[in-house]
């Protein structure tokens, strides 16, 4: 009996391991398959290389899925810990942050089994770390249509844009509304990686490139940085060149929609975006985008292309480059008086380039009675086109001395923002008096409608020297940490995406107190009287301005801002400048 045990095992058949073979390339790339797929080959691969894989959830969605990560590598290295601890540089690689984008899904499961069997990028992951998120936007993957895409050849169905709560998540870095993004950013602060890796599909045009490689920093950024971005970037370019791309360093998108003619301008995106979040990081991105007319076999193809290629690249560079980004960090914590660049736009200079595009006429629509853009994709044409692409800082402002002071009415709100994206800071136990700088504005605009959910704010003024209070539980965010130009992003009310712009501190700008009309005839009539050098400026404004002349209640304005009943905190920013750290 005990010998016919090890007989009768020996006889079951032996269960072949999970495949790693997704439904798009069982299907010849012409389909993708559901987000449980996700989940299982996350398992299949830890499984399949237990000493090289790990599969791990790092959020929740507010739908209730996991969040998957796969983190690769044949150093041993699985954590953040041992990674730190044996040095080896950090690459992220996130597909799907919109969901009918999903090259990134399909094209990462195909390039890590490869690089796992030694079929590409070999002896790469001894070098480094990768982590891997197949779908970031995973509810609205799973919003699945043959429609979602209708400027995209393929998948047969794809997911939707936006998460189940309508957040467009590459425009939700720095704001970090979503629980997704949130979640993202905790899988950042707790990896650091080096660099980031953004896959996309584009929207546009039809044209022969297939593929366009964006990297920053390159525009921004500290000048250290700025060129290991570059040599990155044409790396990068020049392999998937010499693998039939025709790859390009910018984001097709013409200047005017849909003319041709009117040629591109590149720049450096705002931080809602990733390629706009993670130079201010002192890290390296890249935005990929595929041609959403490629067929979707051919657009794997080239981001399978471009993963292998950056994982060759990082496993070549990393070492030096993440000694270079370590530097940028211990200099984003020194004292600078240099201007920080905090926005960016193309200057005036034009080059003109040739672009591989298709013959196309434009002519007057019936249907919307503009002009209609019609490409032939059977004559390929090359274009001479403007490109406008001396990026320059379009809005540089000075770091204070020392950091900035959020009052204790304040501190919550702008607290758990800092501390999802990792920001230093502290609570000051103690009351105190500070000379700081306030910002007040002298003119405000509110956007006409609702963006991601926000109604924004954009304001002019000027910081000007003050005394002023401040009660126990106010926040101290100091200017010499690693991230300054993050806190500076997320705390100058002029920066394009900071927590005033989003709307954070629209109730400060709103009027609560008036005077009324009968009470400030009066008022005024006695400051007349009073004051010769203010009944002087009146007349000249009423000479000088015809609206102000014509407008009783502007009239009436005029004296109640000069009355001591005029809400002096109205238009004050609540976060305050200073040039010496509180004790």
């Amino acid at each position: 009996m005990r010998l016919l045990i090890p007989l009768l095992l020996a006889a079951l058949p032996v269960l072949a391991a999970p495949p790693l073979v997704t439904v798009s390339e069982q299907s010849g790339f012409t389909r993708t398959g559901r987000y449980q797929e996700v989940v299982e080959l996350c398992d299949a691969f830890a499984a399949r290389y237990p000493k090289a894989v790990r599969c791990l959830d790092f959020g929740t969605t507010p739908q209730g899925r996991p969040m998957k990560a796969l983190v690769a590598s044949t150093s041993g290295a699985l954590d953040p810990a041992s990674a730190r601890q044996r040095g080896l540089p950090v690459v992220l690689v996130q597909g799907g942050i919109h969901a009918g984008e999903i090259d990134g899904k399909d094209a990462g499961f195909l390039a890590l089994r490869q690089v796992l069997e030694g079929e590409a990028a070999v002896a790469a992951l001894d070098k480094l770390v990768l982590v891997f998120v197949p779908v970031f936007n995973v509810d609205g993957h799973e919003r699945f249509g043959a429609w979602n895409r209708p400027n995209q050849r393929g998948p047969v169905e794809m997911g939707w844009r936006t998460t189940a709560q309508n957040y467009n998540l590459n425009r939700d870095y720095l704001k970090a509304d979503a629980p997704e993004m949130q979640a993202m950013l905790a899988l950042v602060n707790a990896w650091d990686p080096l660099a980031v890796v953004d896959l996309h599909a584009t929207d546009g045009a039809q044209f022969e490139h297939d593929i366009a490689i964006q990297v920053e920093p390159v525009h921004a950024g500290p000048a250290a940085l700025r060129a290991i971005g570059k040599q990155w970037r044409d790396g990068v370019i020049a392999d998937l060149a010499e693998q039939g791309s025709l790859p390009l360093p910018f984001y097709p998108s013409f200047v005017v929609d849909d003319d041709p003619s009117s040629g591109f301008a590149d720049s450096v995106a705002p931080p809602r975006f990733s390629t706009g979040y993670f130079w201010l990081r002192n890290r390296l991105s890249m935005l990929v985008e595929t041609h959403s007319w490629r067929p979707y076999p051919e657009r794997v193809r080239s981001t399978r292309n471009t993963v292998v290629s950056v994982l060759e690249h990082l496993a070549e560079h990393g070492q030096d480059w993440q000694r270079i980004v370590r530097d940028a960090d211990v200099a984003a914590s020194q004292p600078d008086t240099a201007p920080v660049p905090l926005a960016f736009a193309p200057g005036d200079a034009v080059r003109m380039i040739e672009f591989r595009g298709y013959a196309y006429t434009r002519e007057p629509s019936d249907v919307s009675g503009a002009l209609m853009t019609r490409y032939d994709e059977s004559t390929p044409q090359v274009w001479t086109v403007p490109m406008r692409d001396d990026v320059q800082p379009s809005l540089s402002v000075p770091m204070p001395g020392a950091g900035y002071l959020v009052p204790a009415e304040h501190a919550a709100g702008v607290a758990a923002k800092l501390r999802v994206h990792g920001v230093a800071f502290r609570e000051l136990a103690d009351p105190g008096e500070f000379d700081v700088q306030a910002f007040r504005a002298d003119s405000q605009a509110l956007s006409a409608g609702s963006v991601e959910g926000h109604q924004t704010l954009a304001v002019n003024g000027t910081w000007a020297p003050e005394r002023r209070t401040l009660g126990a539980g106010a926040l101290f965010v100091p200017i010499r940490q690693p991230k300054s130009r993050l806190v500076m992003a997320m705390l100058e009310p002029q920066a394009p995406d900071s927590l005033l712009a989003w709307g954070a501190f629209n109730n400060q700008f709103e009027r609560k107190e008036y005077m009324e009309a009968y009470v400030a005839e009066d008022v005024a009539r006695d400051m007349l009287a009073k004051d010769p050098a203010l009944r002087a400026e009146f007349q000249r404004r009423l000479a000088d301005d015809a609206a102000f002349a014509a407008n009783p209640s502007a009239r009436l304005e005029f004296f109640y801002r000069r009355h001591p009943s005029w809400d002096a905190q109205l238009g004050l920013y609540p976060v305050l400048r200073v040039d010496t750290a509180p004790r």
